[in-house]
């Protein structure tokens, strides 16, 4: 099976960008998502509890996010 995007550039430009350079915003998704993990998984003796919690909290909303736009970290 083959999928093909076609574009009308330069008008369609700003949709162009936005599909070829999908994997760039999945690969910031998933660092942002395992930046936040890290911190939460190795956090400091010396981050507070309202500092875990934000980080927790953070990493829920991305994950939320994530899942409203029917979409997945996993590859």
């Amino acid at each position: 099976m083959k999928a093909i995007l076609e574009f009308n550039l330069p008008e369609d430009q700003d949709d162009f960008e936005s599909a070829s350079q999908g994997y760039k915003w999945w690969s910031v998704a998933w660092d942002m998502d395992q930046w936040l993990r890290n911190q939460i998984k190795y956090a400091p003796d010396g981050m507070t509890d309202d500092e875990l919690k934000a980080f927790e909290e953070c990493r829920a909303q991305l994950r939320e996010l994530i899942d409203e736009y029917n979409l997945n970290l996993d590859k």
